[in-house]
């Protein structure tokens, strides 16, 4: 028999999925989480139901997340494993849709590669700064970790976001001068770039839970994708909700969200629940975004 899928926002939040598949572990009026595999909640997601895909799985490093993850597997099957769970994704994001994945460059050289097989359109790589590894021997210094940025076709949604301009941290003057034209540069700030250098690790225990020892992103990084690439009542879906930073970042900016997890999701059902984990690391600057 067919599985029934999900079709509208109204069908899931606050309703449980259509269909045969695990209730969710948590729902809010924004979205629903699930305890389960990626693959199998993905397979039950609507075609063309979703505005951005942000994706930011294990990256085969060997880390401990749970029993259930190994990230350990050969190349081989890591690549046919994220070529399935890609696909998915693009099966389920609307004509004009973002979809955002984050990982080592190393892969998302080979991501990129089969988002280009299957047609969708290049935006951006993007490069995020983070100087978080020793240096290695006959290589260069790893000082970025990768933001691949597709769409279905042009973009829907592209929204200009604005930075603040970067100040010397000792004397609090303005980096640059701008050739000169500083007196005609806009006041919400300089254009973004593809080179995200603000983006901090987070690292303190302030800013996460004890629970879950793995690292958590930054709710800087997720609030800059969803403000560039959705508008208030737009869905986003997370297949690897991780500790919960892309739901957040999405309810407390009025977006739908759907997500998974296939380890325990107590962390993030503390997370939502208690809107202030985690939330101190955004920043004391609203980025603009038209």
């Amino acid at each position: 028999m067919k599985q029934q899928r999900i079709t509208t926002v109204s069908e899931f939040v606050p309703a449980t999925v259509v269909g045969p598949g695990p209730a969710p572990a948590l729902q809010t009026h924004h979205g629903a989480l699930f305890n389960e595999d990626c693959l199998g909640f993905l397979r039950r997601v609507g075609d063309e139901t979703v505005d951005t895909v942000f994706a930011d799985p294990p990256f085969n490093l060997g880390k401990v997340y749970g029993s259930k993850v190994n990230d350990k597997i050969s190349e081989g099957e890591y690549v046919e494993w994220s070529q399935a769970w890609i696909d998915e994704c693009l099966r389920v994001l609307k004509p004009g849709g973002s979809f955002f994945t984050y990982n080592l460059p190393r892969w998302n050289i080979v991501f990129g590669a089969h988002l280009m097989a299957r047609e969708m359109m290049f935006r951006h790589w993007i490069a995020i700064s983070m100087k978080a590894s020793l240096p290695i021997t006959g290589r260069l210094y790893p000082a970025h970790y990768s933001l691949l940025y597709y769409s279905k076709g042009k973009p829907t949604t592209f929204r200009k976001i604005r930075t603040p301009i970067e100040i010397c941290r000792h004397c609090g003057g303005e980096i640059k001068d701008y050739g000169g034209h500083r007196g005609a540069m806009n006041p919400d700030g300089v254009n973004l770039t593809d080179v995200w250098t603000d983006i901090p690790p987070v690292r303190h225990w302030k800013f996460k839970s004890k629970k879950r020892g793995a690292n958590q992103l930054s709710t800087k990084l997720l609030s800059r994708v969803i403000h560039l690439s959705t508008v208030e009542g737009d869905l986003v879906l997370d297949p690897f909700g991780g500790s919960g930073t892309t739901f957040d970042v999405a309810e407390h900016h009025d977006r739908y969200w759907l997500g998974s997890e296939i380890e325990s999701c107590d962390v993030i059902v503390e997370r939502l629940r208690d809107s202030e984990v985690g939330h101190h690391h955004t920043g004391d600057w609203v980025e603009q975004a038209a």
